[in-house]
């Protein structure tokens, strides 16, 4: 198989694809919500639905079905092939708004790296800055951007959180 020929690991079969070889020595990759993490939630937002259940049912869809008043939702923290196409935590949060702007309660878990939470703690304002075209550093050349988007994290002297 030459390089034009390597497939994108959504398309290999589950023994070939890295992903599928789980964390660690344990080989194991899929992981639920551990049940005090969970009743502590839900005793807060007494869930109705989940659009991610485990074991999942044979033809359930949670990102095309509606979800109930209140869901509780922890998604694939990778990407899946859903209705052909590679789609990962932007179609789950996707999904989320939509059903929020019904007037639906969603409570969505993903992982993301810990300064993130200390800045919106801290009280950060979050600004999309888009797809930045940086400049090179040896010729200010505009580069080609990242293919996501940038975050802008403003903590403003008048507003210092408690």
């Amino acid at each position: 198989m030459n390089t034009v020929d390597v497939l994108h690991q959504s398309q290999l079969l589950p023994e070939d694809n890295k992903f599928h070889k789980g964390n660690g020595g344990d080989g194991k990759h899929y992981w639920l919500t551990p049940p005090a993490l969970f009743k502590q939630l839900d005793v807060e937002f007494s869930f109705d639905f989940d659009p991610c259940p485990y074991p999942k049912p044979e033809s359930f869809d949670g990102l095309t079905q509606p979800w109930g008043m209140s869901s509780y939702v922890n998604p694939p923290f990778g990407s899946i092939i859903h209705e052909g196409k590679k789609k990962g935590p932007t179609a789950w949060a996707r999904k989320a708004i939509a059903e929020h702007q019904q007037g639906k309660r969603v409570v969505l878990v993903y992982p993301i790296d810990k300064w993130v939470l200390m800045l919106l703690a801290a009280g950060a304002k979050v600004r999309n800055l888009g797809d930045v075209r940086w400049m090179a550093t040896e010729d200010g050349s505009q580069g080609k951007g990242t293919g996501r988007h940038i975050a802008c994290f403003v903590l403003d002297h008048d507003e210092v959180a408690a």
